[in-house]
């Protein structure tokens, strides 16, 4: 495939969703001259979803694949075991092997969601970071200073609280940089607090006699709580969420988001996105807009025909307060349950104490009347209803 080396694809390429390139000369005199870079994403499998603030960099990588370069999508299933404290305000706990097999054993399927998964090189980082011995780390690590480290702003933070920080924890941005010698990358993508690690690869790079990759790096996006979207916290929406249940949770978004979203989740064009923004100055009702957001994500991941069914079935239960036209079914073994139980036990809360939290913040229904007695009783019939918040209904089977 030829390199495609159109300005404005270019302008965009490097503006749209970014918060910094390094060394942004650099790289876009070689975008104009028509080499073909290799461009890396890395992702850990620390949770079985990829969500979309993790599509943001992705979408990024399909953008520059969709211009004739070699992007190469990095499955860390070594990092993920030794894990990134980049995010974090504590330790972060190591995974086993088996949980990182677990977890990654959908992220091909994920992943070729956003990008032409046959034309991408796909690695794990086992590959050349199981390989390594002390002799190779040592070197790695004389490139780096103790202070670079612990100047980092969560990293400080930690210690001004005397927080633990584990030797592990500083070996990260040493695997993460290694990946980009291992792959002889041109460009690596990241989020804004990837940008420690992402210059790492500079520098092993340097330090390996490879010309050093240059870096974007893209802002963060929060999730439907307002706090950076984490798999950690539960507030993600993620490419293997069902159209109706992403329909909603972009439904549910804050409205100050909706701008943001169309720039990062979307690949809507930037004019059309100034109409919009121009639209909710003027007076426009955010819902509305809101609407298109969805129809666009979801349309991403499952189809314009999923995505407009998804728009007839928010219209059906949110407006016109009827019932999902499916729902999951959950096959009672008593007569009666507490509510706490019911509602753990057939999976619409994660805890009792959170079925607790749902039940006095009056987010709960049974067959349509409002429940906030946590002590309640509930005798089961066959096609009850139960709902918890907005979203989550369940019809009891007897």
């Amino acid at each position: 495939m030829k390199i495609d080396t159109n300005p404005e694809k270019i302008k965009e390429l490097l503006s749209r969703g970014v918060e910094e390139v390094i060394d942004k000369n650099h790289l876009e005199t070689a975008l104009k001259s028509g080499k073909k870079l290799r461009v890396k994403f890395g992702i850990d499998p620390t949770s079985p979803n990829i969500h979309l603030g993790r599509t943001i960099p992705m979408l990024k990588l399909k953008d520059f694949q969709d211009l004739g370069h070699q992007i190469v999508l990095i499955i860390g299933d070594f990092t993920g075991v030794i894990g990134d404290t980049s995010d974090k305000e504590s330790e972060r706990p190591m995974l086993t092997e088996k949980e990182i097999k677990q977890n990654l054993k959908n992220y091909i399927q994920q992943a070729e969601k956003v990008v032409d998964i046959k034309k991408c090189e796909v690695r794990y980082n086992s590959e050349w970071l199981g390989k390594l011995n002390y002799h190779e780390i040592g070197r790695q690590a004389d490139v780096f200073s103790l202070s670079e480290f612990i100047a980092r702003e969560n990293i400080k933070k930690r210690l001004d609280v005397g927080k633990r920080i584990s030797l592990r924890e500083l070996l990260y941005p040493l695997m993460q940089g290694y990946d980009s010698v291992a792959v002889k990358a041109s460009v690596e993508l990241g989020g804004t607090d990837q940008r420690f690690n992402l210059l790492a690869g500079r520098e092993l790079q340097r330090s390996y006699n490879q010309e050093p990759q240059d870096i974007i790096t893209n802002p963060l996006v929060e999730g439907l709580d307002g706090r950076k979207m984490s798999s950690s916290w539960g507030n993600t929406i993620n490419l293997f969420d069902e159209a109706n249940e992403m329909f909603g949770k972009v439904m549910s978004l804050r409205d100050e988001l909706i701008i943001k979203y169309f720039v990062l989740a979307t690949r809507v064009s930037m004019e059309k996105i100034k109409e919009y923004q121009k639209e909710l100055v003027g007076g426009s009702n955010p819902r509305d807009l809101k609407v298109k957001l969805a129809l666009e994500i979801v349309k991403l991941y499952h189809g314009e025909k999923e995505a407009e069914n998804a728009k007839t079935e928010f219209e059906k239960v949110h407006q016109r307060g009827e019932l999902p036209s499916e729902m999951t079914e959950w096959h009672a073994v008593k007569g009666e349950y507490n509510i706490l139980d019911l509602l753990f036990e057939s999976k619409l809360t994660n805890s009792k104490a959170e079925a607790k939290r749902m039940v006095l913040g009056k987010a709960v229904e049974i067959n349509g009347q409002s429940k906030n007695d946590w002590q309640e009783i509930i005798k089961v019939e066959n096609g009850m209803v139960v709902q918890v918040g907005k979203r989550k209904f369940v019809r009891i089977k007897v």
